[in-house]
């Protein structure tokens, strides 16, 4: 099935009159990144690969989970402290 470009950008353009100036800036960042640059763009457009987990990946995934419903996690707080992102 053909895409009709025409009507998509008319629908595009009818789109962007009705945005708030803040929005618009966002839209126009984001057309930049898929426009204009290559990395981003390859990178967007790329598949999405999934891994096969391992049983050893599986296990700790199971390991870490139990040890989040115990309470064993470290406090987010306590996390952005040690970082010193967080008075």
């Amino acid at each position: 099935m053909a895409v009709d470009l025409t009507d998509d950008k008319r629908q595009a353009h009818e789109l962007v009159d009705r945005l708030t100036p803040e929005q618009l800036s966002a839209v126009v960042s984001l057309l930049k990144v898929m426009a204009l640059e290559p990395v981003s763009r390859s990178l967007a457009q790329a598949p999405v690969e999934e891994e096969e987990l391992t049983p050893e990946t599986t296990a700790a995934l199971d390991r870490a989970r139990a040890s989040l419903a115990r309470g064993e996690g470290i406090p987010h707080e306590d996390v952005l402290r040690e970082f010193g992102l967080k008075k």
